[in-house]
């Protein structure tokens, strides 16, 4: 004990005895500058990666070169595999692990040589020493290495081996612009570095310090034969085990300079613009899935070309995360000529009939109607606008579900007249419709034609709500493994009515179907919409099930239209392909009728619940609490003679001789169109006419249709132009009579049309029909 206490002693007096020597005080002078410098001056590590999008398993779709024109890939810890570090470290560095950055014996010995040989003949440069060169090139001087060796030292202090050995692999050279392991092994094996052989990982080993001379692809024997040297240097070392030697040895070497990755380019570019920074950027699209839509597009544009239609762009969303799985924004991103490089995805086009879904589901929820309620398809002038259905032609009455099964617009314009254009826009708004907010102002009744500017990702977002119980969200192209369901969300519809308007998209017969369909025997069962813009411009079909949200668009970027472009001909078979091929062993998991959603017995005649007089029921959804409980008016009950010539009301009712009979009560609209198409239907005969009494109801007041509220007219001084006046009436009336500013002009049959002679200024045009019910417009009309 006592021999330990004097020898502590003894170290003690010569460590004080050394720190009061000259050497001592310089060595901790050294020390503190060094240190003081190190924490002043932290390395910097500024470098410029390729940047690169990957799939959602870490797949690299694309990849871009760095701001330096370099084809530098950023490879992660993860990738190090323990044959990539072993082979590494044994070629570069054996005691990497254990020295601080410098190897003093490596520098001694290479300093001996350099100075008996006359040459340098060895570096000893570590592969932290090796790091700092490479983030710093600067001519090799020994004042340079002195510096070099001072850099790494600072470098091992403020990073770990891993991190250390991780730059080495981004940096190293491999000839040309291409830097860093990972690059090197996508652009001539074709793979990550996880991937690669013990033969693969030791070519890549002997390459950067000789890499003009060992050029993969155009050198391949010669790295072969040198692969092959330090294989066997490895076999001495005990390295690898025999047989994995072995079979490294007797590997070919037949590999080329290949292209980076290009897949998804469209997204990969917005990702890029979106994120610059980003060295790694894992998208949600899954490789596969992308590939075989991507090829899909491009086969079937190959076929629609002969009709003069040349692209088309397709959007996969998820429904359980909101991750979009494929993204194309068109047909051959490197088709010049057709407009390639625009993102279809992401370009504002109109959607045609597209957005009726929404609307008919925001009429649901306020429950102005219900499925089966009954609207009438016929000619209707909307204050100047008048809409034509896609083939021209009207149906009459028909059902809501028949109108939008059918996208049929005058219907679809009646509900937006019905419901408010501005509570469609707010709902649109809701979905994050960008160019529907920048035209709020000049938007119309049109709107739900197509007359607004939408993407086909607003549009598949929009739909993607449906299978989601009308909770909207914002899709992600980004993946997150962590999610689980949409996080948040933003109710526009209810689950009702998206239930509602699902029943009715997923009909089996549709008529918006192809017409020989070659996939009819196995079509998916999901609910879909198509759309045609105005001039057969754009078509659009969009389809959802429990899993998938999928929006196709098909057209002419130059926005030619085209006779033959349809949703449902061109569009529509391109959207069966697809859930074919992706959601094919599906499990047939559809969505469940919400409690709020019931059955009712309503008159088929009109949708509304039956009156007294209702024999023809049917069952009918509406939501509990919400929907209209209207009676049905279809049917009214007159008094009328026993020849059925006249009808009397209650003042004029004689004693006998009549009896009660129920007349159909059409709408002046309908009662119009069948008399221009020439269709029987049983008229309310003339009222009584020895009957004095004015009828002053309000209900069924003539409609004028022309000219149109609020309309400017320019008439010439020496020209005698007139203008049209005619009105639809209700089935009861006869006659009406025509008044300018509150003077009579004239008498004519209901649906006769008058003309008249204007002149200069303001004119209120009343229609007054024989049971004493008027209407009101006023025009302008002025002198050219």
């Amino acid at each position: 004990m006592c021999c330990i206490i004097f020898m502590i002693e003894r170290i003690k007096s010569k460590l004080f005895s050394f720190l009061k020597t000259r050497w001592a005080k310089t060595i901790l002078v050294f020390l503190g500058v060094f240190f003081l410098l190190n924490f002043l001056f932290p390395p910097k590590i500024n470098v410029h990666y390729s940047t690169i999008v990957t799939d959602s398993n870490g797949e690299i779709l694309h990849a871009f070169l760095s701001s330096d024109e370099k084809w530098r890939m950023f490879v992660e810890l993860k990738e190090i595999t323990p044959t990539l570090r072993k082979a590494i470290l044994a070629k570069e560095d054996k005691y990497f692990q254990y020295h601080f950055g410098v190897n003093p014996v490596a520098i001694c010995r290479a300093v001996f040589n350099n100075i008996t040989k006359k040459r340098r003949t060895s570096g000893a440069s570590t592969i932290t020493m090796q790091v700092v060169r490479m983030l710093n090139p600067e001519e090799r001087t020994y004042w340079n290495k002195l510096s070099e060796i001072l850099r790494a030292i600072q470098l091992e202090i403020f990073y770990s081996k891993d991190e250390i050995l991780q730059m080495y692999l981004n940096l190293v050279p491999y000839g040309s612009n291409i830097e860093g392991i990972k690059s090197a092994s996508y652009l001539y094996f074709q793979k990550s570095p996880d991937r690669l052989s013990l033969a693969e990982v030791t070519t890549l080993v002997i390459i950067p310090n000789r890499p003009t001379s060992l050029k993969l692809g155009t050198k391949n024997p010669l790295i072969v034969e040198e692969r092959n040297k330090r294989l066997k240097t490895f076999q001495a070392e005990q390295l690898f085990d025999n047989q994995s030697i072995n079979d490294a040895l007797r590997e070919p070497l037949l590999v080329f300079r290949h292209e980076a990755p290009k897949n998804a380019p469209h997204l990969s570019l917005r990702l890029k613009k979106q994120f610059p920074d980003e060295a790694i950027i894992v998208s949600s699209v899954k490789k596969a899935t992308q590939a075989k839509v991507e090829q899909m597009v491009a086969n079937y544009v190959n076929r629609t070309r002969v009709m003069n239609i040349n692209n088309a762009a397709v959007l996969v969303i998820n429904n359980q995360t909101m991750q979009v799985e494929a993204y194309i924004g068109s047909a051959g991103f490197n088709d010049n000529f057709d407009g390639g490089q625009v993102d279809g995805v992401q370009a504002v086009r109109s959607p045609g009939s597209a957005l009726k879904p929404i609307l008919y589901a925001t009429a649901f929820d306020k429950g102005i109607i219900t499925p089966k309620n009954i609207i009438n398809d016929v000619p209707t002038n909307f204050n100047g606008f008048e809409p034509e259905n896609f083939d021209r032609k009207f149906n009459g009455k028909v059902s809501i579900e028949f109108a939008l099964a059918n996208s049929l617009n005058i219907p679809a314009v009646k509900v937006v007249r019905d419901l408010g254009k501005s509570t469609l826009i707010e709902q649109l708004k809701k979905a994050d419709f960008q160019t529907v907010k920048k035209q709020e102002k000049d938007l119309g009744l049109s709107i739900v034609l197509g007359g607004c500017g939408v993407t086909l990702e607003e549009m598949t977002q929009l739909y993607a709500a449906f299978a989601n119980e009308g909770n909207w969200q914002k899709v992600t192209m980004l993946y997150d493994k962590d999610v689980k369901k949409k996080p948040s969300h933003t109710p526009i519809i209810s689950a009702a009515a998206s239930y509602l308007i699902t029943d009715i998209l997923a009909q089996i017969k549709r008529p918006d179907l192809p017409n020989n369909f070659d996939y009819t025997y196995r079509l998916p069962k999901i609910a879909w919409k198509t759309g045609t813009s105005f001039g057969r411009r754009d078509a659009w079909s969009i389809g959802f099930n429990k899993k998938y949200t999928i929006g196709v668009w098909v057209g002419n970027f130059s926005g030619e239209g085209v006779p033959e472009l349809s949703g449902a001909e061109i569009a529509t078979p391109l959207l069966f392909q697809i859930f074919n091929t992706i959601d094919y062993n599906t499990s047939g998991e559809w969505f469940h009728q919400p409690n709020a959603v019931v059955s009712r017995q309503v008159c088929a005649e009109s949708g509304d619940l039956p009156s007294d007089y209702c024999s023809n029921k049917i069952l009918d959804y509406s939501i509990k609490g919400i929907s209209h409980t209207r009676k049905c008016t279809h049917l009214k009950k007159f008094y009328v003679n026993l020849s059925e010539s006249i009808s009397y009301c209650t003042q004029c009712l004689p004693v006998s001789g009549y009896k009660e009979k129920l007349y159909t009560n059409l709408a002046p609209e309908l009662v119009s169109f069948y008399e221009q198409k020439h269709i029987l239907y049983e008229k309310i005969p003339t009222h009584n006419p020895n009957c004095t009494r004015f009828f002053k109801i309000a209900n069924n007041a003539p409609i004028i249709t022309n000219p149109n509220n609020g309309s400017e007219y320019y008439i010439s001084k020496n020209d005698s132009q007139q203008i049209q006046l005619s009105c639809q009436t209700s089935n009861d009336v006869k006659e009406v009579y025509w008044y300018l500013n509150d003077r009579l002009l004239q008498k004519t049959l209901s649906n006769k049309p008058l003309f008249f002679a204007p002149t200069v200024g303001k004119l209120k045009i009343s229609c007054t029909d024989d049971k004493g019910r008027s209407s009101n417009i006023w025009v302008i009309v002025k002198e050219e």
